[in-house]
């Protein structure tokens, strides 16, 4: 039966990440009239005539090699996955049980996390188009070029928060992560002084870096850390180490005796129909979270070698159907473990004594303590962007000050704040869905509306499966939003 339950979900999961090619892959358009020899050259396209792009648009012309990317399809994948797979993951299963507590809420929750998945990627290549019609470089250029500069801040707050929002969690993370590791050679440090400490003498220098490049490899533990806490969770999911005692013949699992009592598996009857449950959004809005790396979405198209539209949606579909795979494993694999227990971040389930899911702890804090500053610049520069400091008024002196006081800020609301579920869930649903679902149609109808009538009638059809895709962010970040906050009053 545990099996059974795992192998329905994994076969929904499989199918949907299948269809994510022909999905993704909506309106191939050639991409002749991106200029060659790299980003730095590249122009808007000059509409007084018709351009390369939208005969290509039209239909006409057969698609060359374009653009001075030089990162090949295998390589773009790697990164893209690299980028979609966070810490994020390891709160999904909380998600699940948000709205079920039986086996069978694995089920439709997997179906989710293909569905937004599926739709997440459809938003990432029309970024990708866009910049390809206009010469953007940026997600700001390409609001810049498409609806115009005068908005260009709100892009710009978009990113800024979601990146905030994303070291708030990795804050949140190593704090829980390094207490469980200390508590298991025999330091028994409160969450608070432990995340002061690992902020003043480990983030901190590492924020305060001017020159991040010695730090990029080690993004690479990242991936390598997923993978393997993905692995260790269902050795123990498939080898009993957490299951209930059920009688004489199917005794508790070896590690049970050692999970703390509110953390222990627990079971119910709220089973698949109870995805129908208005909670259900709380894992929905999560998934926006966890799915969403299209602020990075011009940065990939312009690193393709050969940046045609096709290549380009060939990247885009197997690295989200990839994700969607692993995603859609760590989500059912933590909730049929632990079920309605599962915590916020779920390695808080798994006891000190277990080896290799201690072994899943150190390699998660690793990658996160190398990546935190990387990110963490994002924001910082955001920030300023906001402040409409100059770059050259960004002295190292304005530069540290600034860092401190944010690292100040993010550490005293990782301190009050300790539901990574809520912090997911309440980002996914306000800008989040804002940057993966509105502001790329948006942008792709502004785009078609600028060509005129050199736009095709299937680019400007498909601007009405772009809106539809803006309206279901809308709502469902409004619902998932008012969930997220009830959710909190929960706790």
């Amino acid at each position: 039966m545990r099996f059974s339950y795992l192998l329905l979900a994994a076969s929904l999961s499989a199918a949907t990440a299948a269809s994510n090619a022909p999905f993704a892959a909506t309106a191939r358009v050639s991409l002749s009239a991106v200029p060659r020899g790299g980003a730095s050259r590249m122009t808007k396209p000059n509409r007084s005539s018709p351009s390369a792009v939208t005969t290509a648009a039209r239909g006409g012309g057969q698609e060359a090699a374009v653009g001075g990317g030089t990162a090949s399809i295998p390589n773009e994948i790697f990164n893209l996955v690299k980028g979609i797979v966070g810490v994020g993951v390891l709160s999904l299963p909380a998600g699940i049980a948000a709205f079920g507590d039986a086996p069978s809420a694995a089920i439709p929750a997997v179906g989710l996390v293909a569905a937004i998945g599926t739709i997440s990627a459809y938003g990432f290549p029309l970024i990708g188009r866009v910049c390809s019609y206009t010469g953007a470089r940026s997600y700001r250029e390409a609001w810049d070029k498409t609806v115009g500069s005068e908005t260009s801040w709100i892009p710009s707050v978009s990113c800024t928060f979601k990146t905030g929002c994303a070291i708030l969690a990795y804050s949140m993370v190593l704090a829980d992560s390094f207490k469980a590791l200390l508590s298991t050679i025999g330091y028994d440090f409160g969450r608070t002084n432990v995340l002061l400490g690992v902020t003043t003498l480990v983030l901190l220098p590492l924020c305060l870096m001017k020159n991040l490049s010695s730090l990029a490899p080690f993004s690479l533990a990242g991936i390598i850390g997923m993978m393997y806490t993905a692995m260790a969770m269902a050795i123990r999911y498939f080898g009993g180490a957490y299951k209930l005692a059920a009688g004489e013949d199917s005794p508790a699992g070896k590690f049970l005796a050692d999970v703390a009592g509110d953390m222990q598996p627990s079971f119910g009857d709220k089973g698949a129909s109870a995805v129908l449950n208005p909670k259900s959004f709380i894992l929905i809005c999560m998934l926006s979270t966890s799915f969403m790396a299209h602020f990075n979405a011009p940065k990939f198209y312009l690193e393709l070698k050969n940046n045609t539209i096709e290549r380009f949606n060939t990247v885009v579909s197997t690295s989200f159907g990839i994700s969607i795979l692993i995603m859609g494993a760590v989500a059912a694999l933590g909730f049929l473990t632990f079920a309605k227990a599962t915590s916020g971040l779920v390695l808080n389930n798994y006891p000190g004594s277990d080896t290799i899911m201690s072994l899943s702890r150190f390699a998660v804090a690793f990658s996160i303590v190398f990546s935190y500053p990387l990110v963490f610049v994002g924001c910082r520069d955001g920030v300023l962007d906001l402040l409409k400091v100059d770059p050259e008024e960004r002295t190292n002196s304005v530069l540290n000050q600034v860092t401190i006081a944010i690292l100040g800020v993010i550490t005293a609301l990782a301190i009050k704040v300790s539901d990574l579920t809520f912090v997911l869930s309440f980002g996914g649903a306000t800008l989040g869905n804002a940057l993966i679902y509105v502001y790329p149609a948006l942008m792709f109808r502004s785009a078609v509306k600028n060509m005129g009538d050199d736009a095709s009638p299937a680019l400007k059809g498909e601007v009405n499966i772009a809106m539809f895709t803006a309206i279901l962010g809308v709502v469902l970040g409004s619902i998932g939003s008012v969930m997220a906050i009830k959710g909190l009053g929960d706790h």
